[in-house]
């Protein structure tokens, strides 16, 4: 997998500061993109052991609330292959710190049940993610005093709670 960029703090993709990894590689190529370099999944650096350390001690300061993952499109099957190892020693190493990941797929039609984007790897990774953003950029919907999200159809998913209670619980921020 390759990424575009990590940010080693950012208040503008998940509650409080956070480091945000962008990986590489997107299918859905949707109108009005903020990341179309990202569409390519050979853009960027390869997601290799020094960039993985780079994050883990970026997630340090206690400060820093959490990790944000955002794309191009982080559930794509191969960048799901990728991130799981890392997820989970993220969440081995910092129990405390929330992951935030954001996706164009849609939970219930797209990760919870057969699609393109469900593989071996959807429910583990799942069961790490505290909030998912989930749906594609609609520019029609585009809507600039939303919280976290680019258009209204886009949805922040307290993921615990939804793979808990099975059905869908909103994010209450």
């Amino acid at each position: 997998m390759n990424y575009s960029v990590i940010k080693k703090t950012d208040v503008a993709n998940g509650n409080g500061v956070r480091v945000s990894l962008f990986v590489s590689g997107c299918t859905h190529h949707c109108k009005g993109c903020f990341n179309p370099e990202t569409w390519d999944f050979d853009f960027g650096q390869l997601f290799d052991e020094a960039a993985e350390r780079c994050i883990i001690d970026s997630l340090k300061p206690v400060y820093i609330k959490g990790l944000s993952i955002l794309g191009g499109e982080p559930m794509e099957p191969v960048n799901q292959k990728a991130l799981l190892p890392f997820i989970r020693k993220v969440k081995n190493i910092y129990p405390e710190k929330s992951i935030w990941l954001y996706t164009g797929y849609t939970l219930e039609t797209d990760l919870l049940s057969e699609s393109r984007a469900k593989c071996e790897f959807t429910d583990e990774l799942l069961s790490y993610i505290d909030v998912l953003v989930d749906g594609e950029f609609i520019e029609e919907k585009k809507n600039l005093r939303l919280s976290f999200r680019g258009s209204e159809n886009q949805r922040l998913i307290d993921v615990k709670k939804t793979l808990s209670e099975g059905s869908t619980v909103l994010f209450d921020m």
